[in-house]
């Protein structure tokens, strides 16, 4: 029987493997195209390359971490090290995160809110002169609001929260500078000492009593004003905010306030 003579395999690669070839050739351009369009913080690398050539010695052959065993002995330590450079990457040496242009913009904003609030508080002090007030009520401000401090006692009986006939005028030129100057919240908050209730009235403790004060002026206001009663809040706060010492009678009388914060324009209330 005549041998059959075995063909040659056929010359150059399979066709598949051209196919392969043209999809890595793709793909590593790709790559290179990533990386030339990325941006690379030089000083960044040189300080990470400088951490790992001083703990783990890999730029110098690795003698020091190999024969020293540096990687073995204090492995833990050298992830700590890294670990600890990788988080403070953008601190400054006091571990602050803040950058310093952002602090001096926090400071001018600061500074202009205190700066509106103590033009507001000398607008508002001159119109309680012109109303022969400004020894009846107390101003104070700081960098949200300008705070009017009224006497309890000007203003309800003991244990009362119907505010008293005399005190109307006062309340109604209150409510006039409200509605000239109040460009944003404000607070009424009703303050009394810490005696406990007596009786069986229908405000048993100083909490529902500071309470039902605060309300008693936001209700003048809300029916003798102009003011979008939606910005202007109340709130009882009973004895737990004093001013004064309250073992005196002086202190405790202070302490009995109703206090009214006009919030400026830039606190963001």
């Amino acid at each position: 029987m005549a041998k059959k003579r075995q063909e040659d395999p056929p010359k150059g690669s399979p066709a598949w493997m051209a196919t392969f070839s043209d999809l890595m050739n793709l793909l590593l351009c790709f790559f290179v195209l990533l990386f030339s369009m990325s941006t690379i913080d030089a000083q960044k690398f040189e300080l990470l390359a400088a951490s790992f050539n001083q703990t783990f010695s890999i730029f110098d052959a690795g003698a020091t971490a190999i024969g020293d065993g540096v990687l073995v002995s204090n492995g833990v330590s050298q992830l700590n090290e890294l670990d600890d450079y990788i988080n403070s990457t953008g601190r400054d040496n006091e571990g602050d995160t803040i950058p310093e242009d952002l602090e001096t913009a926090v400071e001018k904003v600061d500074e202009a809110k205190l700066e509106e609030s103590e033009e507001l508080a000398e607008l508002i002090e001159e119109s309680l002169k012109e109303a022969n007030l400004d020894k009846e009520i107390d101003i104070e401000f700081t960098s949200q609001y300008v705070q009017l401090t009224l006497n309890g006692a000007l203003l309800f009986d003991s244990g009362s929260v119907e505010l008293r006939n005399e005190s109307l005028p006062m309340l109604s030129q209150i409510g006039k500078i409200l509605e000239r100057y109040a460009k944003s919240t404000i607070e009424i908050e009703g303050h009394t000492d810490n005696v406990p209730m007596r009786g069986s009235g229908k405000y048993s403790n100083n909490d529902e009593l500071s309470a039902g004060r605060a309300l008693s002026v936001f209700y003048y206001l809300e029916q003798n004003t102009s003011l979008d009663m939606s910005y202007v809040k109340h709130a009882g706060r009973g004895e737990y905010v004093p001013i004064a010492d309250n073992s005196t009678p002086e202190g405790r009388q202070m302490n009995r306030r109703v206090e009214i914060k006009i919030y400026n324009s830039l606190s963001g209330y």
